[in-house]
């Protein structure tokens, strides 16, 4: 049987410890650029390629391309919880695509500008510093354009690592393609011109809204009097509600064509002009799927397997979530030594 005194005791100290966590992160600096130092080497539109110089180079260039719908600082979260510091410390010299704010008429880009001209212009610029083209990190959204760019010219890539992508968008248990499937882009596109990053977050949200909402917060009076806890829990904060805001037109093509129609496993996809399939992929692959993603289900990213050959194709189950992948203790152990190590081979 619960005591009542003992009951409001605990209460009380939980919203005191509350108050106290809340009113010290008022005096915290948020940084979101990362924590590795970079420079700035190319830029086109609003994207921006910048480089992490390793300290001696021994190993390969790395090009990371990540999604457009948040901020690619959760690769470089922090000191210790940083992929980009994990392949930069093993003698990559790493490039990251940060694909910027659309400003207003950006609302008229299209995939083709995105993949065709940007990623593509990036992973040139890549090429012609270092006379050989580099290995391709796609993370998530940032994976299928990897994907694309690598059926485009394949001379551009000379590996390949999908972190929790989708390939196949219909799978039964993607409740994020269940709901794009009944919703109209382009009346989105139109209504918004760039799609604010609010809304998405609203769908996003609808998706665990207990976990997003309120579970997240209970935590928070642990945090009271660690300033480096509580750094690193606001940044995270900022990472998922202060994402950019998404050009219209790119937006609605990609959720029609990968989401609505699922052309990434079907006939494939139109993109600058050609038709793009994932059997023109001729770089060796490894995907990483987290077994408990709810954005990523695992089937939605294993589907690659069954377009690349065996002898070219390398999967790894994480035993985790979407976000662990890149800020987990176990993915600093397990997932961080095996890019490194793939990419050695």
């Amino acid at each position: 049987m619960i005591d009542p005194t003992t009951a409001y005791r605990e209460a009380a100290e939980w919203q005191r410890r509350f108050a106290q966590a809340a009113g010290e992160s008022l005096g915290i600096t948020d940084a979101t650029d990362g924590a590795t130092p970079r420079e700035a080497v190319w830029r086109a539109g609003g994207a921006t390629l910048y480089h992490y110089p390793p300290a001696k180079v021994t190993a390969t260039p790395v090009l990371i391309v990540y999604s457009l719908v948040n901020r690619p600082f959760i690769l470089d979260l922090t000191e210790e919880r940083s992929l980009v510091r994990a392949l930069r410390d093993a003698g990559h010299p790493v490039y990251l695509l940060d694909w910027g704010d659309p400003a207003g008429a950006d609302r008229f880009l299209e995939l083709d500008d995105y993949i065709g001209d940007f990623l593509r212009g990036a992973a040139r610029r890549v090429a012609e510093i270092h006379g050989a083209p580099p290995d391709l990190l796609g993370v998530c959204q940032g994976g299928v354009f990897s994907l694309c760019l690598a059926a485009l010219e394949p001379s551009l890539v000379r590996r390949l690592i999908t972190l929790v992508t989708p390939v196949d968008f219909h799978t039964p248990a993607d409740t994020l393609g269940r709901l794009a499937r009944k919703m109209d882009f382009d009346s989105v596109a139109d209504a918004f011109g760039n799609v604010p990053a609010a809304w998405l977050n609203t769908v996003f949200i609808s998706l665990k809204p207990y976990r997003l909402l309120s579970q997240r917060y209970m935590d928070l009076p642990e945090l009271a009097g660690d300033p480096v806890a509580l750094a690193d829990f606001l940044r995270m904060e900022h990472w998922m509600y202060g994402g950019p805001d998404q050009a219209g037109t790119a937006f609605a093509q990609f959720a029609k064509r990968f989401y609505q129609e699922n052309a990434l496993v079907g006939d494939g996809v139109e993109l600058c002009g050609q038709r793009v399939t994932l059997t023109a992929v001729q770089a060796p692959v490894l995907t990483i799927f987290a077994l408990n993603d709810h954005l990523v289900p695992p089937a939605a990213a294993r589907a690659l397997s069954r377009h690349i050959p065996s002898e070219r194709y390398r999967e790894h189950a994480f035993d985790g979530g979407h976000l662990g992948v890149f800020v987990s203790r176990r993915a600093r152990r397990e997932i961080f030594p095996e890019l490194t190590a793939w990419l050695a081979d």
